[in-house]
């Protein structure tokens, strides 16, 4: 069997999702697909991205590290967190998330962007 190093780079993705306030840059490395989201200041999960989802939630889970920025997370069951740069997270499906402040959020995804705010 073949092994091969494979290299991709967020400055020229396979595709870029983008959607008021943010966009996400997809790069499909080792059959998946990883995604670096960067989110402005005043976006949340619920204004922004859930006319594209049509779903309560976000159903989404994300595995994901935060470079910068500090994002807020509500579970469907009422659990909060803040999220800051240099924290590595496990979020569920069903969540509502925002950016806090007026930095804005950037993380890598490596779980859950597949479909996240993909236009059907």
């Amino acid at each position: 069997m073949d092994k091969k190093i494979e290299v991709k780079y967020f400055a020229s993705p396979d595709e870029v999702r983008t959607f008021e306030k943010g966009k996400v840059e997809l790069v499909n490395i080792g059959g998946a697909m990883v995604g670096k989201a960067t989110f402005e200041p005043g976006w949340k999960w619920s204004q922004h991205v859930k006319p594209i989802a049509n779903t309560e939630w976000c159903e989404a889970p994300h595995f994901q590290y935060l470079i910068s920025g500090t994002m807020h997370v509500v579970m469907s069951d009422g659990t909060e967190t803040d999220l800051k740069p240099g924290s590595v997270s496990l979020l569920p499906s069903g969540h509502d998330a925002w950016v806090v402040g007026e930095e804005p959020v950037v993380g890598v995804d490596f779980q859950g962007m597949v479909d996240y705010a993909k236009k059907i």
